[in-house]
């Protein structure tokens, strides 16, 4: 028998989806992925997720996520979903061992993935000073001196947000123009507490006796010098890449590919299928928000189940019908 609904990948968009989902009576699948729980298991300190007023680890706040989905009674399954054929109903998914598994509705929460530099310190330095996220983790260098990679809007947005704590934001870029869009461009430029790198690579980044960042060594991307940029953290800033290889030719993709969504919704090109979290979002990319369309995706699936003759049964799932 197929599965009321099937939900791909765990992380605060598919773990909450799993808990109004049991929550309704649909009995959910979750496969977890490569990454249980996403990106917040290689974050440190979370501050801004609602309900923490001292603040909880990334991976403290995954595990109480999935024991809360468990509870309800979601069936999560470590495994990797490697093919999927949402061309007919029931839409079939596969496992890493090829295994079919069917379902009469799917919520995608796949999530996306920072792109790196490719420095072995990135790895060594994450959470302590090395991060993809400012808005997660700005707070953490009030007053401090900080460097954001990239030369695009996200970086942009990202230096201008940290100078309205940092003591000073350097922009390292590549190149001596910006990608970004004009009015993100002159915002930066005209911000004193910003200041450019132009024609420069991030070569190494080092904790000279600390257990923190302390420097960035630049490379000069026309002559190969190197110096020394002494800071206290460095953002990456180079874009994301949404989980959506195993979707592509079915599900209707942005530009970015991540997958677009009706407005106010999280209904996909496919009816039947849903997405949350930050595939589908390239704009907030937040714990709170990914857990957000979770529970929207939840909601949306059960209404959608009911209205093609898959009832669930379960008092919550009347009121949100009524609501």
């Amino acid at each position: 028998m197929p599965h009321q609904v099937i939900i791909i990948g765990a992380g605060p968009a598919g773990y909450t989806a799993g808990v109004y989902a049991a929550r309704a009576n649909m009995s959910p699948v979750l496969f977890e992925g490569s990454t249980p729980g996403g990106q917040l298991m290689i974050t440190t300190d979370v501050e801004n997720y609602p309900g923490f007023p001292e603040s909880v680890t990334g991976p403290e706040l995954m595990v109480n996520f999935r024991k809360q989905a468990e509870r309800f009674g979601t069936t999560i399954i470590t495994d990797v979903i490697k093919r999927t054929d949402f061309s007919s109903r029931p839409f079939k998914v596969w496992d890493s061992k090829d295994q079919l598994h069917e379902a009469h509705s799917i919520i995608i929460a796949t999530g996306a993935e920072a792109s790196w530099l490719g420095l072995e310190s990135e790895k060594t330095l994450a959470g302590r000073g090395v991060s993809a996220c400012a808005t997660c983790d700005g707070f953490f260098f009030r007053g401090k001196t900080v460097a954001v990679v990239g030369g695009g809007d996200t970086a942009m947005e990202e230096a201008n947000f940290l100078a309205n704590m940092c003591q000073k934001v350097y922009v390292v870029h590549r190149r001596d123009t910006l990608r970004a869009s004009k009015i993100m461009q002159q915002r930066a430029l005209d911000n004193p507490k910003i200041e450019f790198c132009w024609n420069s690579s991030v070569h190494e980044i080092e904790a000279r006796g600390n257990e923190t960042v302390t420097h960035a060594i630049l490379k000069d991307t026309n002559t190969g010098e190197l110096r020394d940029l002494t800071i206290d953290g460095i953002f990456i800033a180079i874009g994301h890449k949404p989980n959506t290889g195993i979707f592509g030719g079915q599900l209707k993709l942005d530009e970015n590919n991540y997958i677009v969504t009706e407005p106010g919704s999280t209904r996909t090109s496919i009816d039947g299928v849903f997405a949350a979290g930050d595939v589908q979002d390239s704009i907030y990319r937040q714990a709170v928000t990914a857990a957000g369309t979770g529970c929207m995706a939840a909601i949306e699936a059960e209404r959608w189940l009911s209205h093609h003759g898959v009832e669930t049964h379960s008092v919550e799932s009347e009121i949100y019908r009524l609501a």
